[in-house]
């Protein structure tokens, strides 16, 4: 699986005749098995248990947002710690008619990352104008929030349930700098997704009657190439509304997603190869090797 940053920066040494080797570069602090140290790595080893619990390693707190010209305000939940550096951002949307994804903000956050929870221009609007609204409140987060010091502006994702989902998709479609999209039992028509470049995942539902696998889901994960890295997941006995919910699985693999690419965490490839199955996966698809 091959990794979207590469934060080694190698140092040249010059030799003078005769003399010791002066190194005149920067040099990343090795770990104990010789590999270089991510300085996007934030909290402990994942597990089973903390990826699965209610909440992660970091204690987090939350302030609200108002109205905004471009997008309807929100809550931003960010972790306390003040001795991790930055944090990557992540903004999420809702779906038609439905109200902030609420349970994204504190479980994700949790886990280290500053989460940005929003409500829309109006509870109709359709996949495209969320996807503006997605982007409009990233460029919030990073520049104006007064949180904007605890995120790292270069690893931003965006997520989003049903018609947010779509807009997360159509958002990393046009924005191919961000880092991750993670759709949760997306919604979109007369769209199509082969642009995505951004590593995707998407979770759907099997009893899925407002957007179903066969019509969006599993569309959309066959659009996306490939070579940008993307997952399925299929949540077994669920229905639409399951992204609005604090679903283990769902949230398990959304986390595992975000940590992998906004933070190019490797720690977290083995909850995702070789390909997980269980009572609560009907299908999970993914790029991984072999």
């Amino acid at each position: 699986m091959r990794s979207r940053r590469h934060p080694i920066v190698a140092s040249l040494g010059t030799f003078v005749a005769g003399a010791a080797l002066v190194v005149t570069g920067l040099v990343a602090t090795p770990t104990a098995g010789g590999a270089q140290t991510n300085p996007f790595q934030r909290g402990p080893a994942p597990t089973n248990a903390i990826l699965e619990a209610a909440s992660g390693p970091f204690a987090v707190a939350s302030i609200t947002v108002a109205r905004q010209s471009n997008f309807g305000g929100g809550t931003i939940y960010y972790p306390t710690a003040t001795n991790q550096g930055t944090f990557g951002g992540v903004a999420v949307s809702p779906g038609f008619l439905s109200p902030q994804v609420a349970w994204t903000g504190p479980r994700i956050a949790s886990h280290g990352f500053v989460v940005f929870t929003i409500d829309t221009n109006t509870i109709i609007d359709f996949p495209s104008s969320r996807a503006d609204q997605l982007v409009a409140a990233l460029n919030y987060l990073t520049q104006t929030s007064s949180v904007r010091n605890r995120v790292d502006a270069s690893r931003l994702a965006v997520m989003g349930h049903s018609m947010g989902g779509g807009g997360t998709l159509e958002a990393v479609r046009a924005h191919p700098e961000y880092q991750a999209a993670v759709a949760l039992q997306p919604w979109d028509i007369f769209q199509n997704f082969s642009g995505v470049r951004v590593p995707s995942m998407i979770i759907g539902a099997q009893n899925d009657t407002v957007a179903s696998v066969t019509a969006h889901s599993e569309p959309f994960y066959q659009q996306i190439p490939a070579a940008s890295e993307k997952a399925y997941v299929e949540l077994a006995g669920q229905d639409h509304f399951v992204g609005l919910t604090a679903n283990t699985t769902q949230a398990k693999f959304a986390v595992v997603w975000l940590k992998r690419y906004v933070d190019n965490d490797t720690r977290y490839e083995p909850f995702m190869c070789p390909r997980p199955s269980g009572p609560t996966i009907v299908e999970y698809r993914d790029t991984c090797p072999g």
